[in-house]
């Protein structure tokens, strides 16, 4: 199961899509949650390619079924836009693109972290799984519904390497 690394003419259309469709059915998101994916993903595309910033692609059929966002900063990078299409759970090319990601954090940042909210349970697992642990927990709205948000964080395996200090910090 290839993982594309990089852009694909349409995969902006796919990504959107794919989160409006998926969270819609999970958390009851929707068109406010839509905008946002799309407008930030939007801008986010239209710096690449950049050094800091990366993004993982799973293409089946020629659509984009999966994808996960590095969008870094100093020596802090944000996860975004993780989503796999429900029919393809199970086998495996969440934790291939979670290792992507993880790979790019040790090599290039001390330190990394995600938003996502409380319920994921399979996603929780993988994040934990890759180093990532619970640090924060609120009622929050900012995918346009009330969610009990939850950020992680992940300090890097190479954090010597980048200068970093292990333990909990405050990114952006």
């Amino acid at each position: 199961m290839p993982i594309h690394d990089g852009y694909l003419t349409g995969c902006i259309g796919d990504i959107v899509s794919l989160h409006a469709r998926t969270y819609s059915q999970i958390a009851g998101f929707g068109a406010y949650f839509e905008a946002k994916v799309a407008t930030e993903l939007a801008e986010f595309v239209r710096h690449l390619p950049c050094d800091s910033q990366r993004m993982w692609l799973y293409v089946e059929d020629g659509h984009v079924k999966g994808s996960l966002i590095a969008d870094g900063e100093d020596q802090v990078v944000h996860l975004r836009w993780f989503v796999l299409d429900p029919e393809l759970r199970g086998r495996g090319i969440g934790k291939q693109l979670m290792q992507c990601a993880v790979d790019f954090i040790d090599a290039n940042f001390s330190a990394a972290y995600l938003w996502t909210f409380s319920g994921l349970d399979a996603a929780r697992h993988l994040y934990e799984a890759h180093g990532f642990a619970l640090a924060q927990e609120r009622v929050g709205q900012q995918w346009g519904t009330q969610v009990t948000e939850q950020r992680f964080e992940r300090v890097s395996a190479g954090v010597e390497k980048h200068g970093g200090k292990s333990g909990s910090w405050v990114g952006r």
